[in-house]
C-alpha cells in the first residue's frame, strides 16, 4: 500500500494507523473548522475533513494520498463541540449523562481530483455520570481538545459508556476498518 498523508494533529488518529500498520506521514492541516449552517448534521464532519485535506493537498503541491478526518458529537440533532474551558467541559459531560448521543466521524480520501468521502455514526450511552466522577474525569484527563469533552479509550469510558452500537474506533476518532476498504479502491 502507497505510503498516505494524515492531515491531522490528532494521537489518537495515528495510534490507529499505527495499529492499522498503514504506512503514513503526518502534516497537520491549518483549515477552518467552522461550516455553512445548512448542512444536514452527516454533512458537518465530512465537510470540516474536506477543507482538511484540500488545506494539505495545496500545501504539498503533489500527489500524495492524503486521509482527513473530524468527529463531531450529536445529542438531540445539536453539535456538542470541544469544550472552551473547565466549567464548559462539566456541562458537557453533564448533558451527555444517562443519555445516548451520536459519535459521527467524517472521512475523506483526497488524491489529484479523486475523492472518496463517507461519515460514520455511532451512537454511545452513558451511564448516569455523578458529579464526582464528571470533575475527576475533567481535572485528571483535560479533555479540552475532544469533541464532547470526553475519549472513549479514557476512565471516563471505562467507568461511564453503558453501551455502544457501532464502530469503537470511530468513537476515537477514525473508522479504521471503513478506511481501509476506502484506501484499497485507490489501487
Amino acid at each position: 500500500m502507497q505510503k498516505i498523508i494524515l492531515a491531522s494533529q490528532s494521537p489518537r488518529r495515528k495510534q490507529l494507523l499505527e495499529w492499522a500498520e498503514i504506512n503514513f506521514d503526518v502534516e497537520v492541516s491549518e483549515a477552518d473548522e467552522s461550516y455553512p449552517e445548512h448542512l444536514i448534521i452527516e454533512e458537518i464532519p465530512v465537510f470540516i475533513a474536506r477543507n482538511k485535506a484540500k488545506a494539505v493537498q495545496q500545501k504539498l503541491n503533489n500527489n500524495s494520498l492524503i486521509l482527513a478526518a473530524d468527529t463531531i458529537v450529536v445529542l438531540n440533532n445539536e453539535v456538542i463541540t470541544k469544550p472552551s474551558n473547565r466549567q464548559h467541559a462539566i456541562k458537557i459531560l453533564q448533558f451527555l449523562s444517562g443519555k445516548k448521543h451520536e459519535v459521527i466521524t467524517g472521512v475523506v480520501l483526497l488524491q489529484n481530483k479523486k475523492e472518496i468521502s463517507f461519515a460514520d455514526v455511532t451512537q454511545v450511552e452513558f451511564n448516569n455520570l455523578t458529579e464526582e466522577q464528571i470533575i475527576f474525569y475533567i481535572d485528571k484527563y483535560r479533555p479540552y481538545d475532544k469533541a464532547g469533552a470526553y475519549a472513549i479509550q479514557e476512565w471516563i469510558g471505562v467507568v461511564g459508556i453503558k453501551s455502544i452500537n457501532g464502530d469503537f474506533y470511530n468513537v476515537m476518532g477514525l473508522p479504521v476498518s471503513r478506511v481501509m476498504q476506502a484506501l484499497n479502491k485507490f489501487h
